[in-house]
């Protein structure tokens, strides 16, 4: 029992200087370039949307609004218009692959019972659509990247939000000193 106390405490201390450490931001350097349709990227709006709802289900950690917000995640995803991306081959075949990965990974997630599985599932989607998010843009919104050190065993893993705003999905809303924001992409 005491050392459960112990390894509490320390876990602790170890997140909340890991959150005091300044993030590397692109905020600062100006708005990055968001050149392609506007249908796609109002389609890809609506995916972050639903993106940003199954975080709030992982933080609040309740597997039905979870499920949910996959479920619409995974078709936002399925219908993104990537034939108006005008854009080399190679980075529209990545963003291909991507998008078929993410969702692949989204109806494995709505397969799992356990939210532990889930936030696995989770991670995979938060850096694939990342990827794609710096490659494509976003017109007129900042996506800001925040990080949980002590994620899935202290390996530490990363989410979107739309705000700097602290919220983890990792461990719900019991872990909010664990959260730092390393980046933010304005476009």
């Amino acid at each position: 029992m005491r050392s459960a106390i112990i390894l509490v405490i320390t876990a602790f201390f170890a997140c909340n200087e890991a959150a005091k450490q300044p993030a590397a931001t692109q905020a600062d350097s100006g708005p990055l370039k968001a050149p392609y349709a506007t249908e796609f990227y109002d389609s890809l709006q609506i995916t972050m949307d639903a993106y940003y709802d199954l975080t709030d289900g992982l933080s609040q950690e309740n597997t039905t609004y979870t499920d949910k917000w996959a479920t619409i995640l995974k078709q936002h995803i399925d219908s993104l218009p990537l034939g108006m991306l005008q854009m080399d081959s190679a980075k529209l075949g990545a963003i291909r692959t991507a998008t078929g990965s993410i969702s692949a990974e989204l109806a494995g997630l709505l397969g799992e019972k356990d939210l532990e599985a889930k936030r696995a599932g989770f991670e995979a989607v938060s850096d694939m659509l990342y990827d794609i998010v710096q490659t494509t843009g976003l017109k007129g919104k900042t996506i800001y990247r925040q990080y949980c050190p002590m994620a899935f065993n202290d390996r530490g893993a990363y989410w979107l939000s739309r705000s700097s705003k602290r919220q983890n999905p990792y461990f719900g809303n019991g872990m909010l000193g664990c959260v730092e924001v390393t980046d933010s992409l304005r476009y």
